[in-house]
């Protein structure tokens, strides 16, 4: 029997696609999203809602659903103008989450995936040593504390009550409609512009948006997901400098990257209080994913270069100017 779900942050770089692949696979969908999108597949029921927070009632759709895929949230921004960054955080990562999650419960609904962060375990590893999903969770900003908050309560309710949490904390999600450093990287590559990233030796782990799409959509239904945490990546690990020639492949161009010592360019970065984004260029964060490979016996099913070429078509085809 086709499992019917109930989707938050369906217009979402992530929701969006899960959105896709879950009516290509002819699933059953209830989409929320925060403003009506013509972009959105006319076959699915949407409902629209102002804020995400605690006081949102769901229950007349929840009744209708197996399972709820939660990916709204409250993301991290590189400068907030909030007054109190970690309260607003908590009010809709923390505090919305869960009055969804105990309205799910009342509705009868069997399983909830909750779409968390790799920020919960914390900002950077060692070189060779990856997070794992058992590791003790270290984060460090608001955002990271929000989504670790969450995932205790969820789990807490999901002892109290036999509702089966399935907890997914992607890297750094990359593909077709991609923003922020991602997009500045492919739109510095394809003007020709010199980088100093030539001598960056680190180690990040990426995930493409079709292999954390897969992932999802896999721990729908399967039994083994119940009760679990797992990091997703696309299983291969790259430096920047690596990442930048290969996405300049993808791109039809060369990049053109200067051999600046890592420790010049942090240096630099602090002095310009940009620190957190010389730790994302220059720091390696790396995550293990046997677990989610043996438990699901699961694939990243698309590799790098696929979807950095897919990332750039799509790049070249809507958003170069």
């Amino acid at each position: 029997m086709t499992q019917k779900v109930f989707l938050t942050g369906a217009s979402g770089f992530v929701g969006s696609a899960v959105l896709r692949k879950l009516c290509t696979d002819g699933r059953e969908v209830i989409a929320a999203v925060r403003k009506e999108s013509t972009e959105l597949p006319v076959s699915v029921r949407t409902v629209t809602f102002e804020t995400f927070e605690q006081g949102t009632d769901w229950n007349g759709l929840l009744a209708e659903c197996d399972v709820v895929i939660h990916s709204a949230a409250r993301v991290h921004v590189m400068n907030d103008t909030e007054s109190d960054p970690m309260a607003a955080f908590r009010k809709v990562n923390v505090q919305g989450t869960l009055a969804l999650a105990r309205q799910a419960i009342a509705a009868g609904v069997k399983r909830f995936i909750f779409i968390s962060s790799i920020k919960v375990n914390g900002e950077g590893t060692p070189k060779g040593r990856p997070y794992t999903a058992d590791d003790k969770p270290m984060p460090v900003d608001p955002y990271g504390v929000s989504k670790m908050e969450a995932e205790l309560e969820l789990r807490k309710l999901a002892q109290q009550s036999g509702l089966e949490v399935v907890i997914i904390r992607p890297v750094l999600v990359y593909g077709p409609g991609v923003k922020a450093n991602f997009l500045n990287m492919m739109r510095w590559l394809d003007r020709g512009v010199p980088l100093p990233f030539g001598a960056i030796d680190n180690r990040r782990s990426l995930v493409a948006l079709d292999n954390l799409v897969d992932l999802i959509v896999t721990c729908i239904d399967h039994p083994a997901a119940a009760n679990q945490t797992f990091l997703v990546s696309d299983g291969e690990d790259l430096s920047t400098s690596a990442l930048l020639r290969r996405m300049a492949i993808a791109l039809g161009k060369t990049a053109r990257l200067l051999p600046i010592p890592a420790w010049v360019l942090s240096a630099g970065a602090r002095s310009l209080g940009k620190g957190a984004l010389s730790q994302r260029l220059c720091g390696s964060l790396q995550v293990d994913i046997r677990k989610t490979r043996e438990l699901l016996d699961w694939q990243p099913p698309v590799n790098v270069d696929a979807a950095l070429l897919a990332a750039a078509k799509y790049y070249q085809e809507t958003n170069k100017k």
